[in-house]
């Protein structure tokens, strides 16, 4: 998602086509309902948030269950290993693909 897309998120757009109330949605980043009815009303949302929307409920990443060194896997895979990340990506997304599916 480029910057512009990402600057643009509608929440109560996302949220709606999720089939979630606000306190469903806004819960999972931790924002008060009453807190994410003004970001839907327009009120600026500030980019941790946005972000954090954007990997929760665009990404569909449970940011619960990612730690620290599964970044550092990645980095190091990224520079070091260039080939296996490609191939292990290819797997993961092959793999997603399969479960959707099925």
């Amino acid at each position: 998602m480029n910057v512009k897309a990402a600057e643009s998120i509608n929440p109560r757009e996302i949220r709606y086509k999720l089939g979630m109330n606000q306190q469903q949605f806004w819960s999972r980043i931790n924002v008060t309902q009453s807190g994410g009815s003004r970001y839907e009303s327009g009120r600026t949302m500030p980019k941790p948030v946005r972000e954090l929307l954007r990997l929760v409920h665009v990404e569909q990443i449970d940011i619960h269950r990612i730690k620290r060194e599964d970044f550092e896997v990645v980095e190091y895979l990224k520079k070091y290993e260039p080939e296996q990340f490609k191939a292990l990506k290819k797997s993961a997304q092959q793999a997603r693909k399969a479960e959707k599916a099925a």
